[in-house]
């Protein structure tokens, strides 16, 4: 019989506040923010279908999810599943790289809401400049609208997962609105023109290395879906639904960011858009190419709905941060203040303030510090797609004629081609990050920041080995999965 304390959080979200929770997350500020990064990057043709490639990936990757959460409804979502099929070890490296992961995200949506607002008001946010990084300007007033952004956020969580799926939702279909009105505008306007899109890809590369480009940040664009598995624990319906849930949040997700990169290489012709923005020195190329048709309206609409999206980002993965530090606090690899839940709200408040005090550090390095962190952060969930679809791939059999190891293993040969395809997709996605040679390789700065993240994941792991492997197996199958038998 298990002897350790297990607290538990209460269920209370509802399936279309999971689904917000999904699509919010990975739409985020991305999509309204980075389409001329990127179409700089591969072409517009090129990024679209990067993004599209990478959605069927990740639903690939996503019958792997669902599979597990109907299984093992409980949060901490990849942490969880690295455990069950890889034991202790393995589920930390999971849980750590997935907290870079989520940390990294919640830092770059506060860091675009401070971006959002030079652009908006540049001669107010330039007030009180301090210092340049890496030829970017970094103010006072930016910093504290991220610092007061990130406060907020935090206390909106802590006051209850129900509040914060019902935001989510109402946050999500007005960002769903904006772009549609964008669409509407491009389409019924004069100027915008699909002919400006030509050439499709990167001149000076082929199609094959500009769609790579783009795909091996599938892993960035689409983290958020994984949100759905954090919260199962906290799900007022069937574990059962998180699948579709899952895809419909991929496919409103990719079309999101395909219908931006078009509407923005649509204003004009897009080599000519760059290099006006480089020429000016723009701080939002997506923005400067919205009022090039709309106006100042235009301007208005693309500022809700990037709030929006930097609004359902900061909300989302707040969530997931907390709930997987209260995973691994109940597993007691984390200190212990982390499975606390907060006395009025039942939430788990130490996770959130930590999130909040560690992503205040980002708003002081300005706008480039954002590109480094994009790459750290689809690292970190490159690994934890590894574990989960690894681990799925082991629950399922061949055939009935290869035995079961037990009571929770299946006999779906589809499924375990689809787990393999996830799996060797997530590897992919790693090697496109991680090899030198890759069109898509890490910068220098962000090489540095994840060899950072490593060691201290080290370091913490020695200090808390012992008191973690002191448990027992049948304990901590209590504790992370609230069965002594998996």
């Amino acid at each position: 019989m298990a002897t350790h304390e297990r607290k538990k959080l209460e269920r209370s979200l509802k399936p279309h506040w999971v689904w917000a929770i999904a699509f919010g997350s990975a739409i985020g500020w991305g999509a309204f923010v980075l389409p001329t990064d990127w179409i700089g990057q591969a072409g517009p043709i090129g990024v679209v279908l990067g993004i599209l490639l990478g959605a069927v990936l990740m639903m690939i990757i996503g019958v792997s999810y669902g599979f597990l959460i109907e299984k093992f409804p409980v949060t901490g979502g990849e942490f969880a599943y690295a455990y069950i099929g890889f034991g202790r070890t393995f589920a930390f490296l999971a849980g750590w790289f997935l907290t870079l992961g989520y940390l990294c995200i919640v830092a770059l949506n506060a860091s675009a809401l401070a971006l959002l607002a030079k652009f908006l008001f540049p001669d107010f946010v330039r007030t009180g400049n301090l210092y340049v990084v890496a030829g970017y300007e970094v103010s006072i007033i930016q910093i504290a609208i991220a610092s007061i952004a990130l406060i907020l956020f935090a206390i909106l969580n802590i006051r209850g997962a129900s509040f914060s799926g019902r935001t989510q939702f109402v946050f999500s279909m007005v960002l769903v609105l904006g772009i549609t009105l964008l669409g509407l505008g491009a389409i019924f306007t004069e100027g915008p023109s699909i002919s400006n899109i030509t050439p499709a890809f990167k001149p000076d590369q082929t199609a094959i290395a500009s769609i790579l480009t783009i795909l091996a940040l599938a892993p960035f664009a689409y983290v958020g879906f994984d949100n759905i598995p954090q919260a199962a624990e906290e799900f007022d319906f069937k574990p059962k639904k998180a699948f579709g849930l899952i895809i419909w949040s991929l496919l409103a997700a990719g079309l999101a960011y395909s219908a931006m990169i078009l509407i923005t290489a649509s204003t004009m012709p897009w080599q000519d858009l760059l290099a006006q923005i480089n020429a000016e020195q723009s701080v939002w190329g997506t923005g400067d190419a919205i009022e090039s048709y709309l106006g100042r309206a235009g301007v208005f609409i693309i500022a809700i709905a990037v709030s929006m999206g930097i609004f359902t980002g900061l909300n989302g993965f707040y969530i997931s941060s907390s709930r997987l530090t209260f995973a691994m606090g109940r597993a007691r690899i984390l200190p212990n203040a982390f499975r606390k839940l907060h006395s009025k709200y039942h939430t788990p408040y130490v996770g959130i303030l930590f999130t909040m005090a560690i992503c205040l550090i980002a708003p002081w390095f300005g706008r480039q510090a954002l590109l480094w962190v994009v790459d750290m952060s689809s690292t970190g969930v490159a690994i934890a797609y590894f574990f989960c679809t690894a681990t799925a791939y082991k629950f399922y059999r061949w055939s009935s004629n290869h035995p079961a190891k037990n009571n929770t293993d299946v006999v779906s040969p589809g499924r375990k081609l689809l787990s393999l395809v996830g799996m060797l997709s997530s590897i992919g996605f790693l090697a496109l990050l991680l090899l030198p040679w890759s069109p898509a390789s890490l910068g220098r700065e962000s090489y540095i920041v994840l060899c950072i993240w490593i060691v201290i994941g080290i370091v913490f792991y020695i200090f808390n080995y012992k008191r973690y492997n002191q448990i027992t197996e049948k304990e901590m199958n209590y504790l992370i999965l609230e069965k002594e038998e998996i």
